[in-house]
Order: structure tokens, then sequence, then C-alpha cells
């Protein structure tokens, strides 16, 4: 495979997964709305450029990660978009968490266009994408996953094809259901241990070390502790996640009475002002519902003493 690689957007995810690739070897040309992101791509070694157009010029691969369906749309299709300005034969691995029937729809129109679709959505949130080690759940062709092996092992740690286009945005629908779920359920047990003056470091210690214990419980029990919600995925993004969920249960016919229930919470959290906050904020809607929030608490994303 040649090195060249165009990354469309650089946030939170994008930023730390395109300067990995940098770090892998690849040369990485970077496109976001904001320049200023672009500039730090270009201070880890990458290039950066003005447009979709110049980005995807020389791309063997083109990778997309931006935050929802529309967005997908807006950069991959129209004259300026990657369909039309991408070189024949490329790799188009699409990062982004989107819906499924619309990673089909775009899988189709890509392979029209001559290039060679991947929907791959990541979980590991920030901490995973700066440490390269995320988990990448890939839909698509077979060949073309494996064509892609060396660009996955460059951001990612634990990759699996699952399946022909469509249905690795299926599996992250799935996956975000199962975190939000953790996260709720964590944020309650936390709320339940401070009401009756536990230590809660210490309690988390010891259910991490048990069936209770969890990747969500290792990586945002802390943060519910220190009421530090700088986002490392925000609530608003969960709260897209969680509508991809129930709209796509909905079309199969599947009934997801926690999914449904955790999605209203996730939405009530957001509607309250705190969807710019890590996911992990969630606890902030158990504390209204106990009545345990200051109403003047902060909503910034920063540690808070609420």
């Amino acid at each position: 495979m040649s090195k060249n690689i165009a990354f469309i957007g650089l946030g939170i995810m994008g930023l730390p997964m395109a300067k990995n690739l940098v770090s892998a070897g690849f040369a990485v040309t970077g496109y976001n709305r904001s320049p200023g992101k672009a500039a730090e791509l270009e201070q880890a070694g990458g290039r950066a450029a003005a447009n979709i157009r110049e980005a995807v010029a020389d791309a063997d691969v083109v990778i997309t990660m931006v935050p929802d369906s529309p967005d997908v749309e807006a950069v991959v299709t129209g004259e300026n978009g990657v369909f039309a300005n991408a070189k024949e034969g490329a790799l188009w691995i699409d990062n982004s968490t989107i819906r499924p029937d619309v990673a089909v729809r775009l899988a189709e129109e890509a392979r029209a266009a001559g290039l060679r679709p991947l929907d791959a959505p990541v979980s590991g949130g920030e901490a995973g994408a700066v440490d390269g080690v995320l988990s990448i759940m890939v839909g698509g062709e077979r060949e073309d996953f494996d064509a892609a092996a060396e660009v996955f092992a460059g951001v990612g740690k634990t990759i699996v094809h699952v399946g022909p286009a469509g249905s690795g945005q299926t599996v992250k629908a799935a996956n975000q259901l199962i975190v939000a779920a953790n996260i709720q359920a964590l944020s309650e047990g936390v709320a339940f241990l401070e009401a009756y003056g536990v230590d809660t470091a210490a309690a988390l210690s010891v259910l991490g070390g048990g069936l209770a214990g969890s990747k969500v419980l290792d990586q945002k029990g802390q943060k519910i502790l220190d009421r530090d919600f700088t986002p490392g995925f925000r609530l608003a993004l969960h709260h897209k996640d969680m509508g991809i969920v129930t709209s796509a249960a909905r079309e199969a016919g599947v009934v997801l009475p926690l999914g449904s229930l955790v999605a209203q919470l996730v939405a009530s959290t957001v509607a309250t002002g705190d969807g710019g906050l890590d996911h992990s904020g969630l606890f902030r809607g158990v504390q209204r519902s106990g009545g345990t929030l200051a109403a003047d608490a902060s909503t910034e994303p920063t540690p808070t003493t609420a």
C-alpha cells in the first residue's frame, strides 16, 4: 500500500488518530473546517489542506471522522466532495458513527464512484484515540478490510471485520447502547454510595475487581468522583447515537426497554444544558433526580464540586 492518507475531520478523536498515522509512517494530509486543528497536525509532521479536493487528490486512503450522518454526506457527496475527487480505487474508511442505512447507501455510491468503502466506527474515546488502542468494528468487503490492515493498526488495537457494508455501524450502535446503560448504572451506584458516606474511591476499587468491574468503571468512575466532565466523548454525540439505536431497533422490530429508558435519560441530561460535557455527565442527571445538584451548578466541561 502507498503511504498517502487524507484525513477529514480533526476533532477530539480525529486529530490524535491522524497524528498516530503520521507516527506510523504514513503521509497524512488533513482537512478540518477549523483551520487550527489542521495546523496542529502540521506541527506533528502532517500536512494541512485548504479543502477536501486538495486533501484527497493524491490519497490512496481517505478517512472521514465527523459527527453525524449529514456531516458525512456533506463531505463525501457533491462536486467538491470525496466521491467526485478521490482517485479511482482509493479506500474510503468512514470512522464516524452514523446510521447503518446511511452507511449502506453511501457505500453503494462510493462503489459507483470507483472507491472501496469501509464503515469503521471506533470505540475507546479520546484516551483510546490518543494511545492508538481503539476498538474498530468494520463493515464492507473482506478484501478491502485486509487492504486497510496497516492503516487500522496505526490507530487501533482490537480490529474486527463484522460483515458487509453497514455492519460496522450496527455493531457501534449496540456498543453505544451498552456504554450508556453502564454509565447510567455507574452514576446511580456512586450516588447510592455517597448517600451513605462510603469511601467511594475504595468502593469503586473493590467493585472494579468483581463482576461489576468494567472499562466504563475504570475510565469513568474517577471522573464522576472528581466531578470532572471534561469531554472525551460529548453527551450530545451520545444522544445522537442513542437516536440511531432506537430508530434502528424500531425498523428491525426489536424491543429495547432499557435502551429506550437510557435514551430518554441521555436526552434529558442534554436538554438541561449538559450536552457539551463528557458522557459521564449522566451523573448530573442522577443528581438532579435526587435533588442533590445545586441549581447554579456549572455546566462547563471542567471539574466542578456540584
